[in-house]
């Protein structure tokens, strides 16, 4: 089985869209700034499901990412803006940070919000942490943790990916640490 990098899939995902659009005679679509500075739990948190954008606005997808998280891990705004949302929908925590200098909001659940709706947030800080669905909801990504990620225009979801720089992405550039303990080459 051949796997798919995030960062592929985000590309190829943007390039489809464009292309229909252009055959449509549609505008091209604002690009999404690569704006975040933290990606919202861990270092660099498993991809449970991707970005499945839907066919039409009420068809089936997946609008967000899914990554993986512990139950009562941190969950870190993943850039600047102003907290639109901290509350519950649907028996789960959501909070939804307005990002600043943009027209994008990002979304997290299921989170206990430790911040209240107007509330600003610096890139990398805490608005909460993942929370055990609650009874009578259903668990968002079965009998794992997680964290459900989404990215928004207006009323349009878009790939949360977009937002993250490469470095970010792809984990940085390779760095030579000391090896502790390993003798050195005889003739150094």
């Amino acid at each position: 089985m051949t796997t798919v990098s995030p960062l592929v899939l985000a590309v190829a995902t943007a390039v489809a869209v464009a292309v229909a659009r252009a055959d449509a005679g549609a505008p091209a679509p604002v690009p999404v700034p690569a704006v975040a500075r933290a990606w919202p739990v861990g270092v660099r948190p498993p991809v449970l499901r991707g970005w499945e954008p839907p066919a039409s606005v009420y068809g089936p997808g997946h609008r967000g990412l899914d990554l993986g998280a512990a139950t009562g891990e941190p969950v870190r705004a993943v850039a600047a803006g102003r907290v639109s949302y901290a509350g519950r929908v649907a028996g789960r925590g959501v909070v939804a940070v307005e990002l600043a200098d943009t027209d994008l909001r990002t979304t997290y659940e299921p989170v206990r919000a430790t911040v209240r709706k107007g509330d600003e947030v610096a890139a990398g800080q805490v608005v909460g942490t993942v929370e055990v669905e609650g009874a009578g909801t259903a668990a968002h990504c079965g009998a794992v943790a997680c964290v459900h990620w989404g990215l928004l225009r207006g009323e349009t979801y878009l790939d949360p990916l977009l937002l993250l720089p490469p470095w970010l992405l792809n984990g940085g550039p390779s760095r030579l640490l000391p090896v502790l303990g390993v003798p050195l080459p005889k003739g150094s």
